[in-house]
């Protein structure tokens, strides 16, 4: 018995030390906004490429989170905002005769050690992608290039607003009585 326990006592400690959140992976500096400092300066083609990547990057996160922790809102809703984002700035790599770069920010994601860490990591890269965005508005932008870039920015204050309401709801447990609403198809 006492082996036991042992045992599941390292296995969880081993969990908690490999828990990763989702920015740490993505922060390497190169990849989407993590590659955006505010008073940097940025081409065109750079911009377009640091915000679709950002854009893949929130997908293959949110659809990590879903694969892990089953499906529940407001991850779902808005993996499908995400393809829409990614959807309104391809025309823009054409129009502009930009290469659309390859989608690897499967790459950068990791599982977070619980749904409530996927929330906290999912405020934090949707503040993130706010920031980028502020940046890229300052610049001298193509009408239809400051139009996707501000509705893109509207949006993602609407995705942290319901990631922070959703960390607030688990870390105050009001979501406990809720766990088919909150928890559908989750394991925990």
């Amino acid at each position: 018995m006492k082996s036991v326990k042992k045992l599941t006592a390292v296995f969880l400690a081993a969990l908690t030390i490999g828990a990763v959140s989702i920015p740490a992976l993505a922060a390497d500096g190169s990849f989407g906004s993590a590659a955006v400092t505010e008073d940097e300066t940025y081409t065109l083609p750079e911009m377009l490429t640091y915000a679709i990547e950002d854009e893949y990057l929130a997908l293959a996160e949110y659809e990590t989170i879903t694969d892990a922790y089953g499906t529940q809102n407001p991850f779902t809703n808005i993996i499908k905002a995400e393809k829409t984002h990614i959807s309104e700035l391809e025309p823009l790599f054409e129009e502009y005769g930009v290469v659309l770069p390859e989608n690897t920010a499967e790459k950068y994601t990791a599982v977070p050690g619980s749904l409530l860490d996927a929330y906290k990591a999912s405020v934090e890269a949707e503040i993130s992608n706010i920031s980028m965005y502020e940046a890229f508005l300052k610049q001298d932008l193509p009408d239809d290039v400051r139009a996707v870039f501000t509705a893109l920015k509207n949006a993602s204050e609407n995705h942290l607003a319901a990631f922070e309401k959703n960390a607030d709801r688990l870390e105050s447990g009001t979501a406990a009585g809720n766990q088919g609403r909150y928890f559908r198809g989750a394991s925990r």
